[in-house]
């Protein structure tokens, strides 16, 4: 599996000398009939994009019938190697939206000039595309780091959400399994939802990293139902193929909060075909009563 935070510091570099010249959209798209507003992370068809470029998955993505789309791929001012304007008019000229970005950076006190800079420059050009969050996806603290430490990146990602508030922007962040593992004593996603600012950082709760790491994703969507204000929906490789994700329960408490805001993110393919494998996560969850 390829490291996410591998992918955001480098696959734009990647990009940008392919998609920087203007391509023409192409007519034939036709977005599959669905009533459901269902939301796709494009890290999803990562391979594709550094493949074919973005505008051929936008197409892609568009055909399936996704409706929101969540980036994953900022590098100094552009997204996915263009413009904000740009690829915000890619996407619209699709019928979709970018609602939601994931970037994020690293901190430390002796950096924290530098590091507030970028997200200055970062939140400028999610603003221009139009993104109601703004997601870091990562911090270097796991079980092993000091309580101190948590606390250091609960006020750092409290900082940077009072930005993106000011620049109409929701700040959150997005949790793996680690996130389930304790620091002494406190369970580190607890502690965070508990001692950053409420009023400046909300939570995304990627389903399938709850579930192993050994939580109830409905019962923490229940517990902090003011907080996790958008989710992940995932499973083992495509939507509700293992078996073992209760995406009923999942999707009921998400109803009970009005959350409205997801992402199908899937980051392995039954068939090695990325396509393929974001079709079968649609169908199912297009079928599934309880996806309102």
């Amino acid at each position: 599996m390829q490291n996410r935070r591998d992918f955001l510091k480098h696959t734009s570099l990647m990009l940008a000398g392919g998609l920087m010249a203007p391509q023409i959209l192409s007519s034939a798209v036709v977005p599959a009939a669905s009533g459901k507003t269902m939301g796709f992370q494009l890290y999803s068809l990562r391979g594709m994009i550094t493949g074919s470029g973005i505008q051929s998955v936008l197409e892609a993505v568009s055909r399936i019938g996704y409706k929101n789309l969540e980036a994953a791929n900022y590098d100094n001012g552009k997204i996915y190697g263009l413009a904000p304007a740009d690829f915000k008019k890619q996407v619209d000229d699709l019928g979709m939206k970018c609602t939601s970005a994931h970037l994020g950076q690293a901190y430390t006190k002796e950096k924290e000039a530098e590091v507030m800079g970028w997200w200055d420059k970062a939140i400028e050009a999610h603003h221009e595309l139009g993104v109601k969050y703004i997601v870091q996806p990562f911090m270097p603290v796991n079980e092993k780091s000091k309580l101190d430490d948590l606390k250091i990146y609960c006020d750092y990602f409290s900082t940077v959400g009072s930005k993106t508030t000011a620049a109409g922007i929701s700040f959150g962040y997005h949790n793996h399994t680690t996130e389930f593992r304790k620091i002494g004593d406190q369970v580190i996603f607890d502690y965070m939802l508990n001692n950053v600012s409420k009023k400046h950082v909300c939570f995304e709760l990627d389903v399938y990293w709850c579930h192993e790491g050994g939580s109830d994703p409905a019962e923490y969507l229940k517990k902090y139902a003011d907080q996790i204000r958008l989710t992940h929906i995932k499973d083992a490789k495509e939507i509700g193929a293992s078996g073992k994700m209760d995406f009923k329960a999942i999707f009921d408490q998400m109803n009970a909060n009005k959350v409205k805001d997801w992402y199908v993110e899937i980051e392995e393919y039954t068939n090695h075909d990325a396509v393929a494998s974001a079709q079968q996560s649609f169908d199912f969850l297009n079928k599934a009563e309880f996806v309102k």
